[in-house]
């Protein structure tokens, strides 16, 4: 599992590539937790463009943070999810609270 971090003003765009599965989550969650309380940003986006496989321990990665961005009083988008990742969080309810986008995040527009 692969990690990037784009910040510009108050976004920040993770961009996560491999595999996210109970491995890879701690790291990535220690990493974004540390993230957030540094920037604080008021638009987080998770871009899963680069996932091949996401388990349950993806889909309480992706909750857990969002409990942590909603703390911070900023919203969260997750950006760019393959179809098999997609069906995973639509089975999971997490598109009716977390909003997914599709274009590009690069510009962190």
């Amino acid at each position: 599992m692969d990690m990037t971090t784009l910040v510009k003003d108050d976004k920040m765009v993770i961009y996560l590539s491999g595999e996210i599965d109970h491995h890879s989550c701690r790291e990535i969650r220690e990493g974004v937790d540390r993230l957030l309380v540094t920037h604080r940003p008021k638009v987080f986006i998770f871009d899963l463009s680069g996932v091949d496989f996401m388990d349950s321990s993806g889909l309480g990665l992706v909750l857990g943070r969002y409990r942590r961005v909603k703390e911070l009083d900023a919203d969260m988008y997750i950006a760019n999810a393959d179809e098999r990742t997609l069906k995973i969080l639509r089975m999971a309810g997490v598109d009716k609270i977390i909003k997914t986008i599709t274009h590009s995040t690069e510009s962190c527009e």
